[in-house]
């Protein structure tokens, strides 16, 4: 299959679904990350030039740790609204993937640049399949599946499908970690360690799911996309919990 998952910002995906994404690498599935705004309003002491360049760079090294083909769109940070060139750029990166199914934000995340890309995916999928709305790439012949994926607390989001990505946590994280200037500006100004919240959530949705660490997803459900199997990754490893003695 071939899987895209598109996020606001440099390190939104691999907080959310990084696991999901390099079990689906592992599997020799095509993944590929897009990321609508460049995050150059990310820190307050580099100038937001150079904070482009050098998320830019991040975002390219964390693709290689997760397996993934990087998509930078370059909207500028905080500012994405959907307007129609906007909604046409999302369909080209939805065209020139083709993808079997694409993950982004769930339409109640706290960021606008959250929303807003959730809003341009959602309207730009429907685009993508019309044969005369013409642009670099030709329509695609299929309404793709989307999913939501997780937001940065758990909060208000209930997941309808797991993922069990206990056999990649620290591939999570490491691409996570690529994002050296999220990660110090988190830590310095908001005492905020975003690799133990990746573990914490993790942790939190495998409760729910029955393994050591979870992805939790929601399913978009719209007409003519339904689907007769399940897409996301199955672990190929043990479940983490055992239930044998429980009865």
């Amino acid at each position: 299959m071939r899987i895209l998952a598109i996020g606001a910002h440099p390190d939104d995906i691999e907080l959310q679904c990084g696991g999901t994404l390099a079990l689906y690498a592992r599997q020799g599935h095509a993944v590929y990350m897009a990321v609508s705004t460049n995050g150059d309003k990310g820190n307050h002491d580099v100038e937001p030039a150079r904070l482009a360049e050098l998320r830019k760079a991040e975002f390219e090294a964390s693709c290689a740790e997760l397996g993934a083909t990087p998509i930078w769109m370059g909207f500028e940070d905080e500012y994405l609204v959907n307007d129609l060139s906007a909604r046409l750029k999302f369909v080209d990166v939805i065209r020139s993937v083709d993808p079997d199914l694409v993950i982004t934000h769930d339409p109640n995340d706290y960021h606008p640049d959250h929303r807003y890309t959730n809003q341009l995916v959602w309207d730009a999928i429907t685009l993508a399949g019309v044969h005369h709305v013409k642009t670099e790439y030709a329509a695609t012949k299929r309404q793709v599946t989307l999913y939501y994926m997780d937001n940065l607390g758990g909060i208000n989001f209930q997941p309808a499908e797991f993922v069990d990505i206990s056999e990649v946590i620290d591939i999570k994280k490491q691409a996570l970690a690529k994002h050296e200037s999220q990660t110090r500006i988190f830590r310095e100004l908001l005492n905020i360690d975003l690799l133990d919240v990746v573990e914490t959530i993790g942790k939190f949705r495998g409760y729910q799911a029955g393994c050591a660490y979870g992805e939790g997803f929601r399913k978009v459900e719209a007409w003519y996309r339904g689907v007769t199997k399940r897409l996301l990754p199955e672990s190929k490893g043990p479940s983490s919990f055992q239930y044998n003695n429980l009865t």
